[in-house]
């Protein structure tokens, strides 16, 4: 079995070794995982941690820290032209916490989307209850690739990204016991468009709430998603890893 991590932060927190999560992963038969930057020196460290087998990453600015654009563009630019850049992001909306206007947000989004466009490359898109914001703004731009990162939405914000010809990416949360209306949607999705992650170090699936995330534990995500479906691990495995390898490379 083979599994893709599709969105992780390895050694974000400093609390772990990289490579001892790395090897946790491994051992899981997590064999691909996607390091994300948040800002230009995560981004930078995630390039590093490439040299890890099956690791990918990306170059991006988190919405919430986009008051920071003018500062570390450059930077982020110049890593996402790298040549073994995987994606753009994570960008988008947040509109649950007020760390950055919304119009700050958009500006930091469009500059990515420029980007992507310009390079070819997938985005990561992060968006916290802000669904509607943020498809006004892609519907408005030339289409990009991308995955709505820990899809959280209902049916309809699931219909409205897939249009946009995103894919939904599922995190712990799929796992908890009052989410039944995210698990109709991974049950739901198209075959094609489906996507697992951890967002580690955050988001713990439910057996691990409350502690630290880690790749490794992507699986159990998988297992639930698997379940929802009606399809073995295996199967889903292989669904989700084809998935992404088509979408990230």
């Amino acid at each position: 079995m083979q599994v893709f991590d599709t969105h992780c932060h390895l050694g974000l927190d400093g609390k772990v070794d990289p490579a001892l999560e790395h090897a946790r992963a491994l051992a899981a038969e997590v064999t691909r995982l996607l390091v994300v930057g948040v800002d230009a020196a995560s981004s930078r460290a995630a390039r590093e941690l490439s040299r890890l087998p099956g690791v990918a990453w990306s170059a991006g600015l988190h919405p919430n820290d986009s008051t920071r654009l003018q500062d570390e563009w450059d930077e982020i630019e110049s890593l996402a032209r790298d040549p073994d850049c995987t994606a753009i992001g994570e960008t988008g909306l947040d509109c649950f916490r007020d760390k950055a206007p919304l119009d700050q947000q958009e500006r930091s989004l469009l500059a990515h989307l420029g980007l992507a466009r310009e390079l070819d490359l997938p985005v990561v898109f992060h968006c916290r209850e802000a669904f509607a914001p943020l498809f006004t703004v892609l519907r408005g731009q030339p289409p990009v690739r991308g995955v709505m990162h820990c899809f959280s939405g209902d049916l309809d914000e699931a219909r409205q990204a897939l249009d946009l010809g995103l894919h939904l990416s599922f995190a712990g949360p799929l796992t908890y016991p009052k989410n039944e209306s995210l698990r109709a949607v991974a049950r739901w999705a198209p075959a094609e468009r489906i996507l697992v992650e951890t967002d580690a170090p955050f988001l713990p699936p439910q057996r691990h709430r409350g502690k630290r995330n880690e790749p490794a534990l992507v699986v159990e995500t998988l297992q639930v998603l698997a379940t929802a479906r009606g399809i073995t691990l295996a199967a889903a495995a292989a669904l989700t890893f084809d998935n992404a390898t088509a979408l990230f490379g």
